[in-house]
């Protein structure tokens, strides 16, 4: 070995101390109180093996948010990538104020997914909500939009869309205007219109685009949290609960430390199986384009 691959080498020693500190010994941690009974702050650790996780097949609540937590996942992927591939469409063609047009579609992202939460909150809310307001004018009675399990879920779901579909925009326009000019010039020249230009063309060279955003999209939506304990906490009667937010409950107001562990490592597991086998059908696609 070189001495220029030995330094190389060298410098590489900081960043792998960080990711053992930072990453392993954290993870290894958490899945040694995931086989504990532990209520989260006592000194004292009972060891019970796999209980935890055998306890989870019967947690109806847990099996709630599980489902929940894929419909908050997929849902808002499939409706950030559609939505944001529109508009990218749209402000890749030039007009006056298209930049205005992209700041407004990504400004959300700056905010906080709790604040955004607390914002929509005030609007949501039964006494003086904004939509409630809105719809006194026009001689409706109010109506409490969270009091219900799947009118929140569908909130949920609606907001997290809207925040973050500016995401899915940028890496779509980026493909956009990666792709050469001259690949649709040829297809119009040859009577294709602009429906079949992007059919035929724009979208089979966006895939990579596609993989990033989808994949990205879909781990944001699975580890949904923020949004959802500052607008509903999980309620109504655990109905709108995920699994990020129903361990975030189990830690702290049920104490059961060891559980929500448990419930915290399959959170991982489950994202990362969903993750890889999206990743290995998008690399299938790409090689057959």
């Amino acid at each position: 070995m070189s001495k220029k691959n030995v330094i190389i080498y060298f410098f590489y020693v900081p960043a792998i101390f960080l990711i053992m500190f930072f990453v392993v010994r954290p993870f290894a941690e958490t899945v040694f109180i995931s086989l504990t009974k532990w209520n989260g702050y006592s000194p004292d650790k009972k060891f019970i093996g796999i209980k935890n996780y055998a306890d989870m097949v019967e947690d109806a609540r847990l099996q709630k948010a599980f489902v929940n937590t894929l419909i908050y996942g997929v849902a808002s992927t499939f409706l950030q990538n559609v939505a944001g591939l529109a508009i990218a469409a749209f402000v890749d063609s030039r007009f006056k104020g298209n930049n205005i047009v992209r700041v407004v579609v990504y400004m959300p992202i700056m905010i906080s997914g709790l604040i955004m939460g607390y914002i929509m909150y005030f609007f949501l809310t039964y006494d003086n909500g904004v939509l409630n307001d809105i719809i006194g004018v026009l001689g409706w009675g109010p109506v409490d939009w969270l009091a219900d399990g799947k009118r929140g879920i569908l909130f949920i779901t609606l907001i997290n869309t809207w925040q973050y579909v500016g995401n899915c925009m940028i890496i779509y326009l980026s493909g956009m205007q990666s792709i050469p000019k001259m690949y649709e010039e040829a297809a119009v020249i040859d009577g294709a219109g602009k429906l079949q230009c992007f059919r035929f063309i724009t979208l089979p060279l966006l895939l990579p685009a596609i993989t990033t955003a989808v994949i990205t999209n879909l781990i944001g939506g699975l580890k949904l949290f923020d949004g959802i304990v500052s607008l509903t906490n999980g309620g109504p009667n655990y109905a709108t609960h995920s699994m990020m937010s129903y361990l975030n409950s189990q830690y702290f107001l049920a104490e059961k430390a060891g559980y929500a562990s448990a419930v915290g490592i399959s959170t991982f597991v489950m994202i990362m199986v969903i993750s890889l086998l999206c990743n290995r059908y998008f690399e299938r696609k790409n090689i057959e384009e």
